[in-house]
């Protein structure tokens, strides 16, 4: 698919998600940090993206790692759109149960988020143990058409440690939201509301990548586009 968002003069990142829900999560992180917008950097969301086209693309989570998966989605969709994008993988480790779900965090027991929160309380049982962080990997891909030597891509990855609750509490968030405690906090993420949004695994990569932009469009200068700047 070519794209028609070459030859812009602003550096616009897609993306690579059909969740509008995700989109808007990611727009107010962006909005939080002032090197985005500083830098000219426009955040595309499905409505962008989709216009015109029957579905989304779809990306198999194959890989072994966070930023392999990350990599996947981010490739897929820039291949897509013909414009970079960005793309997350994340999940939670547990130090009881030799750091897993990891990757697997989305899928490792069939049904709701209810049952994988069941599933993994029921493994932990009363471990003394229970030592856990949240993990997020984003990676920005570039499209084959624009990507030159190298790798293509740039990756950053956040950590937010903390701890396992013995039940869930909390109505907010989605995921393990309602069991994980982080580090100096006495409320669980789906307790923390506009909080989490501060301290979360995917802020602190946001963050990350707010550093690393000033790279990301030395890259795509180099790429011979113009990045506005």
């Amino acid at each position: 698919m070519m794209s028609h968002f070459s030859g812009v003069s602003a550096f616009r990142l897609v993306l690579a998600s059909g969740n509008r829900n995700k989109h808007s999560e990611f727009a107010g992180f962006f909005k939080s940090y002032g090197a985005f917008e500083a830098n000219g950097v426009e955040l595309l969301g499905p409505d962008d993206v989709l216009a015109g086209s029957d579905s989304a693309p779809e990306a198999e989570e194959s890989g072994g790692s966070y930023e392999e998966n990350a990599l996947i989605k981010a490739r897929t969709w820039a291949d897509f759109s013909g414009a970079p994008a960005i793309a997350d993988d994340s999940g939670l480790e547990v130090r009881r149960l030799g750091w897993a779900p990891g990757i697997y965090s989305a899928r490792a027991a069939n049904g709701s988020d209810e049952d994988r929160v069941s599933c993994l309380l029921g493994e932990l049982g009363d471990a003394s143990d229970r030592a856990a962080c949240f993990v997020a990997c984003l990676v920005i891909a570039f499209p084959a058409c624009l990507a030159r030597p190298g790798r293509g891509y740039f990756s950053v990855e956040g950590r937010c440690w903390g701890r396992i609750t013995a039940s869930p509490r909390g109505d907010g968030g989605f995921g393990y939201d309602p069991i994980f405690v982080p580090d100096g906090c006495e409320k669980t993420f789906a307790e923390l509301g506009e909080k989490k949004s501060g301290i979360s695994h995917r802020a602190i990569a946001v963050k990350g990548v707010a550093q690393i932009i000033p790279s990301v469009l030395k890259y795509y200068a180099m790429c011979g586009l113009n990045t506005g700047k």
